[in-house]
């Protein structure tokens, strides 16, 4: 199975407790995000603003702007942070800390970076923070495995055995890799952004990333055979 489709089907709807249970409502604001195991809504068939244009309108002062920016987010950013954390709980807590942010930092917003670089980079930075917090990186939980491969894929409801075998064998591999090599492939080949963006999410050059990634991937072609995509 190409590396690429591994990861793009990694069961990644998990939504944050409290977001699930209330909604995730900021006072004053008007807005509120669906939780993140709420399909979203239906979009119109003419084609959609960019994320720019969007994040641009919301620090303008349109409210409606900001739920389909949410929208396509949160299931993204909800995978990045639970890759990093293998903790549901740990990233229902950083999910929403990121959310607060960006809606606390949208009237300093420029179009000088991408969207979602913006928001990857204050997601690095508070995965930053948490670790930091904690002076070092704790083992994943024992049945980490298993709870993560637990969380529904709304996109592929029915899942085969062999499919939660290779999310499996995929999730040790990545374990395997150093922090920072884990971190470039999830941006590159989960998230899809450039290069560039991966350095500016990082704070390392694009050399820097160069390098990582093909470390990453001969680690992980090790680890799981020739069937992983360049």
């Amino acid at each position: 199975m190409p590396m690429s489709t591994a990861i793009a089907h990694w069961p990644a709807d998990a939504a944050p407790r409290r977001a699930a249970a209330s909604g995730f409502s900021f006072p004053g604001a008007g807005l509120t995000l669906l939780p993140v195991n709420e399909a979203a809504p239906a979009t119109a068939p003419h084609p959609d603003p960019s994320d720019e244009a969007l994040m641009l309108a919301w620090a303008d002062g349109d409210p409606a702007a900001f739920e389909p920016l949410y929208a396509r987010h949160r299931l993204r950013l909800y995978r990045y942070l639970l890759r990093q954390l293998r903790d549901g709980a740990l990233a229902d807590e950083l999910f929403q800390d990121v959310w607060q942010k960006v809606i606390a930092a949208r009237a300093g917003w420029t179009p000088g970076a991408t969207f979602a670089t913006w928001l990857y980079r204050i997601a690095h930075n508070r995965l930053a923070d948490h670790w930091r917090a904690l002076q070092h990186r704790p083992p994943a939980p024992v049945d980490a495995d298993e709870r993560t491969a637990r969380v529904p894929d709304p996109d592929t409801p029915e899942r085969r055995l062999s499919e939660f075998e290779q999310r499996r064998q995929l999730q040790r591999a990545l374990d395997d890799l150093p922090p920072e090599q884990r971190e470039v492939i999830v941006l590159r080949l989960e998230q899809e952004l450039t290069l560039e963006e991966i350095g500016e999410v990082t704070g390392v050059g694009r050399e820097t990333v160069k390098s990582r990634l093909r470390y990453a991937m001969d680690k992980l072609r090790a680890h799981l055979g020739s069937e992983v995509a360049p």
